[in-house]
């Protein structure tokens, strides 16, 4: 199997020194970092927009994993792309036009993500899977970081894995991620995996370091 990539969530982080928990990870061997942006209203919370993503850009030249929780992402695609956005991820359960608004993140050459709620079928992606370079499964319910992982998703990111078919698409699952959770969502088929808790603890390179390493090891006989 691939190396699986490991997407550290700043959710997790100290905001108050934001650049330099990005840099830590960083340094610690991650592959992307995964930007949270939650609105207050389609998720009941509210983080950051593109003026902090474009001030903490500089931290590091790993992808910025932009995954926007937000009601209305059509009219801010472009302002998070200027900001630095590498990957932009939106939610199905918004997006009216989801051809349309998957078509144009790549038109601003950005990876083009879709998330789904716990409860929403894959069935969406059906029609767009030709539009995907990203699909990101939550295995809990977005808005809040630390919360318990969600069984029943392992089966959804299998089916997805089936009807992706043979199409370079990332599974990304985002929720509860940790050593213990990590093997079953990898064999059913996901290839990121984001982290956020099990990733930001310690608070030094080296405990970031081993924190992702021991997800890491979790899965590398799979």
């Amino acid at each position: 199997m691939a190396d699986v990539k490991i997407a550290p969530s700043v959710l997790a982080s100290d905001f108050g020194k934001l650049a330099d928990e990005i840099r830590a990870v960083d340094q610690a061997g991650c592959d992307w970092i995964h930007l949270d942006v939650m609105d207050g209203h389609f998720v009941p919370n509210l983080t950051f927009g593109p003026p902090i993503i474009q001030s903490v850009r500089q931290a590091s030249a790993k992808p910025f994993d932009a995954h926007l929780m937000v009601s209305n992402p059509d009219r801010l695609l472009e302002t998070y792309q200027k900001a630095g956005a590498d990957i932009i991820t939106v939610h199905a359960e918004v997006c009216d036009h989801l051809d349309r608004t998957l078509a144009q993140i790549r038109e601003l050459g950005c990876r083009a993500g879709v998330s789904l709620n716990p409860h929403t079928s894959e069935d969406c992606l059906r029609y767009v899977l030709d539009r995907l370079d990203l699909v990101l499964v939550m295995s809990v319910n977005p808005g809040f970081g630390g919360q318990s992982f969600i069984p029943t998703v392992i089966e959804k990111i299998a089916r997805i894995r089936d009807m992706l078919g043979d199409r370079d698409v990332d599974i990304e699952v985002d929720g509860g991620i940790t050593p213990e959770t990590a093997p079953a969502v990898v064999q059913a088929g996901a290839t990121a995996l984001v982290a956020g808790s099990a990733v930001f603890k310690g608070g030094t390179v080296e405990s970031y370091r081993q924190n992702m390493q021991a997800i890491r090891d979790s899965v590398k006989d799979l």
